[in-house]
């Protein structure tokens, strides 16, 4: 499967990168959970960690699932 070319950007303060911020972690995330990689968020080295610790924090405290509940 060939995933399209997606851009991210959190520079704006509405989109501060945190791990109570779950509808900006979601973009982050695939439809089976998986976070995306940074050759395909565009984001730089140093917001990639940021963001998989935020990620992987709120997966802990369970506001993002671990693996999606989907049926098939």
């Amino acid at each position: 499967m060939i995933i399209p070319y997606i851009k991210f950007s959190i520079n704006t303060k509405s989109d501060f990168l945190d791990y109570k911020n779950i509808y900006l972690l979601r973009k982050y995330i695939t439809i089976q959970g998986k976070i995306l990689p940074r050759h395909l968020t565009k984001l730089t080295s140093k917001q990639h960690r940021i963001l998989t610790k935020s990620i992987k924090q709120s997966r802990i405290l369970g506001l993002l699932p671990f693996i999606s509940k989907e049926t098939n």
